[in-house]
């Protein structure tokens, strides 16, 4: 996949309606403090801005509020389960971010990031879809948009994003409209 583009879920695929959404990278080694990465997932509206606080999902808040949307806590796995069964009508899609933990090691960004990854697949882990994020001078980013889930009339897609951010969490409260 490249930026922007698209893939159907659901219209291509009856019945799915578990998925778990895994995250991926390298990173160069360094002698120094090496960024920790964390993926989040954002519960969004029409308007694209987050239902609330409550519908954010990463380490420190490993559930939803209706159970739709879950953070795997897994040393081996970076991954988010959503079950779109359970994903409330509200919800017109879920982006995921994946930001450097200022609390870890300090500020960092993702010039030492390569071969950063999404991918979406089933339950018993048959993949769908997998975004490679294109290759950057990511010194100023610390924060990226991967992609998002998306409802598309009575179907769910998948869009490729690839969108740094050089405001980072900062940015992405203002853009979402929540607090971190």
């Amino acid at each position: 996949m490249i930026p922007g583009a698209n893939a159907a879920l659901t219209a291509e695929n009856p019945g799915l309606s578990q998925l778990l959404v895994g995250f991926g990278w390298e990173t160069i080694p360094s002698h120094g403090p090496q960024a920790e990465l964390v993926p989040m997932a954002i519960m969004c509206d029409a308007e694209g801005r987050s239902l609330s606080n409550d519908h954010l999902v990463f380490f420190n808040q490993i559930v939803s509020q209706d159970g739709s949307v879950s953070f795997v806590d897994d040393r081996d796995a970076e991954e988010i389960d959503v079950d779109l069964s359970l994903v409330p009508a509200e919800v017109a899609k879920i982006v995921f971010i994946v930001y450097v933990d200022p609390d870890v090691r300090g500020a960092g960004n993702f010039s030492a990031v390569r071969s950063a990854y999404v991918r979406v697949a089933t339950r018993d882990n048959r993949e769908l879809v997998r975004f490679v994020v294109p290759a950057a001078d990511n010194r100023t980013i610390n924060v990226m948009m991967f992609g998002e889930l998306y409802r598309h009339r009575e179907d769910w897609k998948f869009r490729a994003l690839g969108q740094g951010y050089l405001t980072g969490l900062r940015g992405v409260a203002a853009d979402f409209r929540i607090d971190l």
